[in-house]
């Protein structure tokens, strides 16, 4: 039985309903449950070389299928990966594609780990951030909070931090609700390891930003 067809398997009609309602996205949808998803990604991933799992991740992604499409994701979801030149080629591949935030937040995961591996690689991410595509300037934030996170911040680091603020401060006049909360969670994350960046970026720029999403970004700043 091949992976897509284990995943066929265990399609449970009922909780498959439910799962398209609130989703959402017109795709096929199979109602396996968080557990049994990562119990199969897990048997797959150790079962494969970074190659095979890059053809598999291809495979179950080419079938959107919505269960196929999150363990693609979760299947390239690994700190180190050596090589992931394929890995990442096929995350970018991914990007413009994306139309629903579960999928969306698999796969940015994925490639957040990916920039970590090899910060250059934020040259190619920036060019999202002026992309007509919704998921795509949200992917650029999404990947890119790890440096939101850090408590010990290297000079590298705080120019890279200082980079991504500077393509938040073009995403607080765009009105769509995904990259304004994804633009507050940025900055909330920011908050807990460096409160007077994250306080100065919403005094400077607060303003433009959703009433909702201000007072989520500022939520630990008192």
């Amino acid at each position: 039985m091949t992976p897509f067809e284990e995943l066929l398997s265990r399609e449970t009609p009922e909780r498959a309903a439910e799962a398209a309602a609130y989703h959402k996205a017109p795709r096929r949808y199979l109602g396996l449950t968080t557990a049994e998803l990562a119990e199969l990604v897990q048997g797959w991933r150790d079962a494969r070389s970074v190659e095979e799992r890059v053809a598999l991740a291809d495979e179950l992604w080419q079938s959107d299928v919505h269960e196929a499409r999150m363990a693609a994701a979760k299947l390239l979801v690994q700190a180190r990966i050596r090589p992931d030149a394929g890995v990442w080629a096929l995350i970018c591949a991914w990007v413009p594609q994306l139309d629903a935030w579960a999928i969306a937040d698999a796969v940015t995961d994925a490639g957040a780990r990916r920039l970590v591996a090899d910060p250059t690689r934020l040259d190619e991410v920036e060019a999202w951030t002026g992309s007509e595509h919704l998921w795509s300037r949200r992917a650029a934030l999404e990947m890119t909070r790890p440096w939101a996170k850090l408590s010990k911040v290297k000079p590298e680091d705080l120019a890279i931090r200082e980079r991504v603020l500077a393509w938040a401060e073009t995403y607080t006049t765009d009105r769509d609700w995904f990259i304004q909360k994804s633009l507050a969670d940025w900055l909330r994350d920011l908050s807990k390891h460096d409160p007077e960046r994250s306080r100065l970026f919403l005094e400077e720029h607060g303003e433009k930003m959703k009433r909702f999403a201000r007072k989520e970004a500022g939520q630990h700043l008192g």
